[in-house]
C-alpha cells in the first residue's frame, strides 16, 4: 500500500495545477477524533481507485495558507480538484461510498 503524501502549502499548489488526474485532498489534524476515523476510508479508497485519481493530505495546522484560500473551516473536509480548480467538497466524516459518488463524475 502506498503512503499518502501529506502537502506543504507549496506542494499543494505544484500538485493540483500539475496534476493530469483529478486530486483528492484530505483536509485533516492530528488532534481531530473524526480525521482520525476518516483515514483509514481514504487510504481505502486511495488504493483502489490508485490507477485514476491521487490522494493526498493537508494538515490544517500546518497549512495556514491553503486553508485559508479554500475556506476550510472544519475538518475532516474532503476537497476534489481537476484542472487546479476546486469541484466537489464534503465536510465531516464521509463514507466512502460517498466518497466515490463524489470522485467518479469527474474521472
Amino acid at each position: 500500500m502506498n503512503e499518502i503524501k501529506k502537502l506543504t502549502n507549496e506542494e499543494f499548489n505544484e500538485l493540483i495545477t500539475s496534476a493530469e488526474k483529478p486530486v483528492l485532498i484530505d483536509f485533516y489534524a492530528d488532534w481531530c477524533g473524526p480525521c482520525k476515523l476518516q483515514t483509514p476510508i481514504v487510504d481505502e479508497f486511495a488504493e483502489e481507485l490508485s490507477e485514476k485519481i491521487i490522494v493526498a493530505k493537508v494538515n490544517v495546522d500546518e497549512c495556514y495558507d491553503v486553508c485559508v484560500k479554500y475556506k476550510i473551516a472544519s475538518i475532516p473536509t474532503l476537497m476534489l480538484f481537476k484542472g487546479g480548480e476546486p469541484v466537489e467538497k464534503t465536510v465531516g466524516l464521509t463514507e466512502k461510498a460517498e466518497i466515490s459518488d463524489m470522485v467518479i463524475k469527474h474521472l
